[in-house]
Order: C-alpha cells, then structure tokens, then sequence
C-alpha cells in the first residue's frame, strides 16, 4: 500500500500560527519536501521536529520528483512544504501532486496561512469573489499585456499579486496607466513583525513608494473602481522596532549570530557593534 503525500502549510511570517495538525504531521512523517531546506530548518528547530528534509524547488522538482514517487510507492508518508503559506501557490508543487493523483497516491491537505488571504481579509475590500494572479510579469511590455487582460476581472471582483520590492514602483506605475486610479491595499511584511497595510488609491500609493524605499515582501488587492475606501483608513506605520525583542525572535527561529545582528542592524539602524553587544548580553542572560 502505498504512503499518504501530505500538503502541509506553514507560516507566512509568525511561527505561532502553524496548526497542531501541521506539527503532529511533520512530526509522524518520514520524508518532508521543502522549497529550501535551510530555511524550513529553521521552523523545524523551533519546535524541535528531527524529521529529515530534502530538498524539492523549482530548479530541482522534475528531477527529484521520482525520489519522492518512489518513498510514497514503497508505503512512506511524505509531507510538502513550502518557505512560507501553502504549497503550490505560486511555489513548487503542482507537478508533484498531479504525479501523485494520477499514482492513485492518496494526497492530503492540512490547511494553514495563505498570503493572499490574509491580505485579502486585510484590505477591507468586499470578498464576493477574487482573483489571485500570482507574481506580476518582470517585463514592461508583458507586465502592460498582464494588466490589461485582468481589466474586466478587477471591475468585478478583487486582483491579488505578489510584488518584490525592487520592482513594486514600476508595476504600480504600469498598473495605474493601464487600469486607471482606484482603491487598493498593499501589504508589507503579513504577520511579521513590521506588518504594514496601506489602503488608499492607487495614485496615492505610488506616491507614497516613490518617495519611500520598498522594502520587505509585498501582497497587492486592487478592487474594483467603484469600491468605497473607509474615510477613517489612515497608514497603519510599523511599530518602532525592539532590537532585544527582535534578536529573542530571531534566536528563537535558530538565526545565527552573524544573520541575527546583520537583520536588526538593516531594520533599526543601529551600528553592528551595538546589536552584537545586545546579543551578547542575550547569551548571558542565557
């Protein structure tokens, strides 16, 4: 009989909404597939599951595909993760379980955080429908052809996308030609610590960008034209950054030292030697 391929969600940014089904699942299984196995590490660490990982991502999927095939047909339960949310949204894994399916492998899902979810019930837009888009086109002449075929859809019903931050000036920019001003939610950083949901026009966001660095990872809801943006919706500014705090999160995560202080460091400004010393002081207080 063969094994169960289980897709197990993970967080999007706070560890502590990984459900109880996920971590018993991570736990009982004998193989996880993860996007990157240095990264879902960490999340085994914290919570201290010693289940062996391999690797499974983008560039490797078609080829480890029969390694994973071969531990479900011999009776072994595999779980896919991905860094961050639910597999096979817009990361690997759609191959995998399409393999599966047509295996008659039974494959299983234990629900969890999905970022364009979250931003969805975030943005206040009315829920009656969406669509999720994925990343945008790096492209100009593809990201243009992109936004016009979504034009009849955002007139309905909510447009969601994901957005790197070197690129989310030039997108909104596009966006605004092609779709015209209307409301919009962009959110940084879901669940992080430095969380940001802007809901203003699309106008006002480009503004805002152009004249402040993006930074972090961005989840964008454009709604339809004739959506109403509350009066009272101001900017939700991130919450001043506890370096201690930070570093006690990072080091709860199984961050090293040299990664740990180089992150506060980025995100409060503050001198390396300063945060060093923090940590430092973190150690001693054991």
């Amino acid at each position: 009989m063969s094994g169960i391929l289980y897709i197990v969600s993970t967080p999007i940014g706070n560890l502590e909404d990984i459900s109880l089904r996920a971590l018993r699942l991570l736990r009982e299984v004998a193989l996880i597939a993860a996007e990157d196995t240095r990264h879902t590490r960490k999340l085994l660490n914290h919570f201290e599951i010693p289940t062996p990982a391999t690797a499974y991502h983008e560039h490797n999927k078609l080829t480890r595909l029969d390694y994973i095939l071969d531990k479900l047909r011999a009776g072994e339960n595999v779980a896919l993760v991905s860094d961050a949310g639910t597999p096979c949204l817009s990361d690997p894994g759609w191959e995998l379980v399409r393999a599966a399916l047509e295996e008659a492998i039974v494959v299983e899902a234990a629900p969890g955080p999905a970022a364009p979810i979250v931003a969805l019930v975030l943005s206040g837009f009315a829920p009656h429908g969406f669509t999720y888009a994925g990343f945008a086109p790096r492209k100009k002449s593809e990201l243009i052809s992109w936004f016009s075929g979504w034009r009849p859809v955002v007139e309905r019903h909510p447009l969601i996308f994901f957005e790197a931050p070197h690129r989310l000036v030039a997108t909104l920019e596009i966006a605004l030609q092609t779709l015209g001003d209307r409301p919009v939610a962009v959110c940084r950083e879901l669940t992080k610590l430095h969380q940001e949901v802007r809901r203003e026009m699309l106008s006002e966001a480009l503004a805002h960008f152009e004249a402040t660095n993006p930074r972090g990872e961005f989840t964008v809801v454009f709604a339809p034209s004739g959506e109403v943006l509350n009066s009272q919706d101001e900017e939700q500014a991130p919450a001043e950054v506890d370096p201690r705090q930070r570093l006690l999160e990072l080091k709860a995560a199984g961050i090293r030292a040299k990664e740990a202080v180089e992150t506060v460091s980025k995100e409060t400004t503050l001198p390396r030697r300063q945060v060093y010393e923090l940590w430092l002081n973190l150690k001693d207080q054991g």
